[in-house]
């Protein structure tokens, strides 16, 4: 494993253990070039997947880019991040299960706003807002109406 400070290619493992989820090894390495100490994770990956944007263009599934974009739909919001850990792992054993290996971004958004409403409204209406591209007020006042609060509740 390179070492991400100096890239350095010998690092040493000093310590692996499961994640509380039991999905993946966590392991604690230390560069024997300059020293640094830093943890990586080891997880099954049953598929290759393949992204497939609104456009068409594709691009490999990328599990680090959809944990950043719900963290931050999440940011400043008390929910704890194994939570988060364990809801990314589900989401990514959905899409793997799937015996799909292109995955449409459309069911990628689905599945984190699904996801995200269970979590924190807050955080569900932030990530809408960008992924339904709202464009003012109303956007958000008729989609907070229509999904988060439908039986007219106030």
């Amino acid at each position: 494993m390179k070492c991400p400070f100096c890239h350095h290619d010998d690092t040493q493992v000093k310590d692996s253990r499961p994640t509380e989820d039991h999905n993946a090894i966590r392991r604690r390495r230390l560069c024997g070039n300059c020293g640094a100490r830093f943890t990586t994770f080891e997880r099954v990956q049953l598929r290759e997947l393949t992204v497939v944007k609104k456009n068409g263009a594709k691009e490999p599934f990328d599990r680090d880019k959809l944990l950043r974009s719900m963290r931050t739909s999440l940011r400043k919001r008390n929910v704890d991040q194994e939570r988060v850990e364990r809801v990314v792992n589900s989401i990514v054993r959905r899409l793997e299960s799937s015996g799909e290996s292109e995955i449409q971004v459309k069911t990628i958004g689905e599945m984190v706003m699904e996801a995200l409403l269970q979590l924190d409204e807050i955080a569900y209406i932030r990530f809408a807002s960008v992924y339904k591209n709202f464009r003012e007020v109303k956007d958000f006042e008729e989609f907070i109406d229509t999904t988060v609060r439908p039986d007219g509740d106030d």
